[in-house]
């Protein structure tokens, strides 16, 4: 279920960035890339962010206001920079970037990257952990996330 929500929702963020942000045009549109993100959402972000979820709450029980917080801290502080250089790496992997081309890319791109997902993301954590419960915690990231995909898809596209 995760990968099929994170793989929809990756695909719809990439449509919205080569549509809305890039403005291809349906003529212009480069549906192998969609796919391509689609199928990173399926097999890479759904399971691994499910499994984050899981495993979070394991270490932090519990969902009040200071371990929502605690939660934040390390999902944003632990998680969130492993993660997203592990995307980017697979994404410039799935684009057939050499390992040279895929890791000046990362250094290219990671810290900015990094820095947008600090502005976006510890408010939605913290309301996710305080007032979402667990089996619904990866659908709601990944709605909220659709701007984000679209942020991440043309960020690890941009060549």
């Amino acid at each position: 279920w995760a990968g099929l929500v994170a793989g929809a929702l990756m695909g719809a963020g990439d449509v919205i960035a080569q549509q809305l942000v890039e403005q291809r045009g349906l003529r212009g549109h480069h549906w192998p890339r969609t796919l391509k993100m689609m199928g990173i959402g399926f097999c890479f972000v759904g399971p691994v962010v499910g499994n984050w979820y899981r495993i979070l709450d394991r270490l932090i029980p519990g969902n009040t206001k200071v371990v929502a917080v605690k939660k934040m801290v390390l999902d944003q502080g632990g998680f969130a920079p492993c993660f997203l250089g592990c995307f980017l790496a697979v994404t410039g992997a799935v684009n057939g970037l050499s390992v040279q081309d895929n890791w000046s890319k990362i250094q290219q791109d990671y810290v900015d990257a990094l820095m947008t997902n600090y502005c976006i993301w510890p408010p939605v954590q913290i309301a996710n952990f305080y007032f979402v419960p667990l089996q619904h915690r990866l659908a709601v990231v990944q709605c909220v996330a659709i701007v984000w995909n679209c942020y991440l898809s043309w960020k690890a596209n941009r060549m």
